[in-house]
């Protein structure tokens, strides 16, 4: 059996990816998801573990938690993935477009682990990835902005075309895939049932904004 664990992030662009590749007929292992020990929220998309717990039951593929603090991410990462391997796991998928130093950290870390480094979207045309996103029947809201980009005002907005075009007139990325925008994906053909969700409060920094997000159920 082909089996994979995904690096995952919730967001659009991970989950088009995990598509692709169940579509493919890899087996998908697990979830692997980053925590921050001190929070109980993922790294980098500040997620609550209750919700990412959600999100794992809902797919039927089991959360694999990569828990860490400080600057040990990339040694915990890779224990992980070693762990992985001796479990009968080649590939570790990533949901990278085209940002070489990302797909770079991807590749030396699977190589640590002696694992393969998959990267189903990788160099493909962002605009027609955040349509096909769209078009494959998933729902996504947009869980955090960069300021310099888009208000506050579409943060909690379901990702749609008509949104992905107000997305585009602001000057910003369609797919968001240099930071403009994050998104949380709740729905889609590989769901079991929708993750329910509700709206927290809206936090406005410096840099960026963005909406709590915590389990309907």
């Amino acid at each position: 059996m082909k089996k994979f664990v995904m690096s995952y992030s919730t967001g659009k662009d991970s989950t088009l990816s995990l598509f692709r590749m169940i579509n493919k007929g890899y087996i998908p292992y697990g979830l692997l998801v980053t925590i921050n020990k001190d929070e109980e929220k993922s790294w980098f998309h500040d997620i609550d573990r209750d919700l990412l717990l959600k999100v794992s039951e809902e797919l039927n593929i089991d959360l694999i938690e990569v828990q860490c603090s400080g600057n040990k991410y990339e040694e915990y990462f890779e224990d992980k993935l070693v762990q992985c391997k001796r479990d009968g796991v080649d590939y570790c998928v990533f949901g990278d477009i085209d940002i070489e130093s990302h797909k770079r950290w991807g590749i030396d870390i699977c190589n640590k682990a002696n694992m393969e480094a998959i990267f189903p979207i990788w160099n493909e045309d962002r605009e027609k990835l955040v349509y096909e996103f769209i078009d494959s029947g998933f729902k996504a809201v947009i869980k955090k902005v960069e300021n310099k980009f888009l208000g506050k005002e579409f943060l909690g907005k379901v990702l749609t075309k008509e949104v992905v075009e107000e997305i585009k007139k602001s000057g910003a990325d369609p797919c968001g895939e240099n930071g403009e925008y994050h998104t949380f994906v709740f729905d889609g053909s590989i769901f079991k049932n929708k993750v329910d969700i509700i709206f927290g409060d809206i936090y406005v920094g410096e840099r960026t904004s963005s909406i709590s997000i915590r389990s309907g159920k």
